[in-house]
């Protein structure tokens, strides 16, 4: 039996779950987000608890049960706080902006490196440091790796730079 999936998921105050029939969605003060739902799960919604459960123990089912209590959890956390990395260039003169929808880094380059933010996401820039935050975790996970790609993109390790989590 999954250990993770057979906690419940706490609904904290301000956030509403709806249970359609593929998809659970997830309102709170940030926003909405949606997830998939499994059809090898039950889905009980009590007050203020969400439980998901297995309807037989196949492998698949076992498989499923941790994975979408997981991508449930994510969901309430992202609406009710909201999901943040903090990502710092290491290098004498470099730095960071952001401008309107737009991450400028300057890493010695002739030319600063540009990177557009998605929907969803907010950036902000201090000196060295860039704080990317939103309500969607995989969202901000997947635009910080994509920084740190470019930036081995453009060879600028070569150039003793390096992009460091926070």
């Amino acid at each position: 039996m999954s250990r993770i999936g057979k906690q419940p998921i706490v609904l904290p105050k301000g956030v509403e779950v709806k249970l359609g029939e593929d998809m659970v969605e997830v309102k709170g003060p940030k926003g909405t987000l949606q997830t998939p739902m499994s059809s090898l799960l039950n889905y009980e919604l009590t007050e203020g608890l969400l439980t998901i459960t297995r309807k037989d123990d196949s492998r698949e089912s076992n498989a499923q049960h941790g994975l979408r209590r997981t991508l449930v959890a994510n969901c309430v956390e992202g609406v009710s706080k909201g999901f943040s990395k903090t990502l710092e260039v290491i290098g004498v003169g470099f730095k960071v902006a952001v401008k309107g929808n737009i991450v400028d880094l300057s890493v010695g380059f002739s030319h600063p490196v540009l990177i557009e933010l998605p929907k969803g996401l907010e950036a902000k820039a201090e000196g060295t440091k860039l704080t990317i935050s939103g309500i969607d975790k995989e969202l901000v996970g997947e635009y910080a790796a994509r920084i740190r790609q470019r930036q081995k993109e453009t060879k600028a390790h070569e150039k003793n730079v390096r992009f460091g989590k926070k």
